[in-house]
């Protein structure tokens, strides 16, 4: 097997110019995809932009271009965007890296209207992002830092402390147990946590800028490295955030 000589580039994937083109796909990049789409879409679309992101991203860690949680100026800067417009039993979906659309195609409209919109389309909420995070990052077993971003987000959607037995509460309980539990398939996960987030939230709120800042900042002090996880709490709510905001910068009203 020959050894892969460059880097996969966006340029590669996708139709892909310009400065994002010349770029190496980055594990971050496509993990904000992944939660994207889930937060979005409900899931992770095959063959859509996440899977192709994660499965050149790979290949790049392997080869040893990029890093674990290395991601793009251009991603980080200007953030992730997906948009869907609808027609009579379709739906045409468009993926964006900052203003480069790198994914267009119709996929079948969905049988139910999403949460968000029996929310009355206001936005994707604190606890959708957490949900999206569950499926994105879900085998990953909760740490500290998890459970920090968990309880700022609890405290950011009720707006108050967090609850006695809720979705903070049962991360900071995970943590714990993780910490004292040496096999990593006995460790209790994000998707045993965060599950139907929405549903053990005392009060839910859609996910702005000003909740993301708190969100990061926990998980990014509780960790070893100071970093967030691709794809998982604090990558969520800001990818619901940033999606919100473009939405809101779509729509004058």
């Amino acid at each position: 097997m020959s050894k892969q000589q460059q880097p996969i580039r966006y340029g590669d994937v996708f139709n892909g110019q310009g400065d994002l083109g010349a770029k190496p796909v980055a594990p971050a990049d496509a993990a904000m995809m992944q939660a994207a789409e889930t937060v979005v879409l409900g899931k992770t679309e095959k063959g859509a932009a996440a899977s192709t992101m994660q499965s050149a991203a790979t290949k790049n860690g392997r080869a040893g271009f990029v890093g674990h949680d290395q991601g793009s100026d251009i991603a980080g800067d200007q953030g992730i965007a997906i948009s869907e417009t609808h027609v009579p039993g379709r739906r045409i979906i468009t993926e964006s890296i900052g203003d480069q659309v790198v994914e267009k195609y119709s996929a079948a409209a969905p049988l139910a209207p999403p949460s968000m919109a029996e929310e009355g389309a206001d936005g994707i909420t604190i606890g959708e992002a957490l949900e999206a995070a569950a499926l994105a990052a879900g085998r990953k077993p909760v740490d500290w830092s998890d459970a920090a971003a968990v309880q700022a987000a609890e405290i950011r959607a009720a707006e108050r402390t967090t609850a006695p037995g809720g979705v903070g509460a049962a991360a900071q309980s995970a943590a714990t147990l993780n910490a004292r539990t040496s096999g990593s398939e006995d460790k209790i996960k994000l998707a045993d946590v965060l599950t139907d987030a929405s549903e053990k939230l005392a009060r839910d709120k859609v996910a702005t800028k000003r909740e993301v800042e708190g969100v990061v900042g926990a998980e990014v002090r509780n960790d070893p490295k100071m970093t967030t996880y691709p794809g998982g709490v604090a990558a969520s709510v800001a990818a619901a955030a940033r999606l919100n905001q473009s939405d809101n910068s779509r729509d004058p009203d």
